[in-house]
């Protein structure tokens, strides 16, 4: 059991926990976008070790569009693209309805960041994490549970304080 627990495919999940955490502690837009990327790729790898193809295709779409949202944010074209991307992905390598969790919530994401802002992007968001927490804890991967179980916390609390303030429409 510890040995699967610091298997190579299991480090590259705590890795990209790590990135993810480095991520949310960033308030400069260009640094979170940087370790987003950074998170999207370790993911990509631990998923890969994981043999899980659509979480694979899924990360591949994430590091692209957080790489993209460097260059033109919120360009609902953009959004579109990924959007495109994920669904191909998803039809081309999907296996069964639990394959497509990580899909649907590419989807979400990036309908999210594209095209939603202030408490509404963040309810959005809460969801594509939600779909991640499922599928990262049917795969097994451990890093990756913690990481999007962490993720929803925070974004839950911030949820919780913008709904508080009355901010539900305005820019986050």
């Amino acid at each position: 059991m510890l040995a699967d627990l610091l298997s190579p495919a299991q480090l590259l999940g705590y890795l990209a926990f790590g990135f993810g955490v480095a991520c949310f502690l960033q308030t400069d837009d260009r640094r979170f976008k940087i370790w987003m990327a950074l998170e999207c790729l370790s993911y990509v790898l631990h998923f890969w070790l994981l043999g899980q193809p659509t979480a694979v295709a899924s990360s591949l779409v994430s590091l692209g569009r957080s790489v993209a949202a460097l260059r033109f944010p919120r360009s609902p074209w953009v959004g579109l693209f990924f959007v495109a991307l994920s669904l191909g992905f998803g039809a081309w390598l999907a296996t069964g309805w639990l394959s497509l969790l990580p899909i649907a919530a590419s989807c979400i994401g990036t309908t999210a960041l594209f095209f939603l802002q202030g408490l509404p992007m963040r309810l959005l968001m809460l969801v594509g994490t939600l779909l991640w927490v499922a599928n990262n804890l049917i795969v097994g991967s451990v890093g990756g549970t913690a990481l999007e179980l962490s993720v929803a916390a925070v974004n839950g609390w911030t949820i919780w304080r913008m709904w508080r303030m009355g901010r539900g429409r305005a820019a986050s």
